[in-house]
């Protein structure tokens, strides 16, 4: 269960900051977003961003899987 308040889980991420965090390099977010098996995003200012509670929420969710 995370620790981060609800305030900073709806911080917007990019490429970068998701890459770090699922441990993937940004080329590779960029593929998984092509595919369609990257996080919820969207288009703002013409950059790709992430809310970061979808990012969690996308980690708790391949969790979940694993121990199904």
């Amino acid at each position: 269960m995370s620790t981060t308040s609800p305030a900073q889980r709806d911080r917007l991420l990019f490429i970068d900051e998701v890459a770090d965090r699922l441990r993937r390099s940004p080329a590779q977010i960029r593929w998984m977003v092509h595919q369609g098996t990257a996080p919820k995003h969207a288009k703002i200012g013409g950059r790709l961003v992430f809310r970061e509670s979808e990012v969690e929420a996308y980690i708790d969710e391949a969790f979940a899987r694993a121990t199904r």
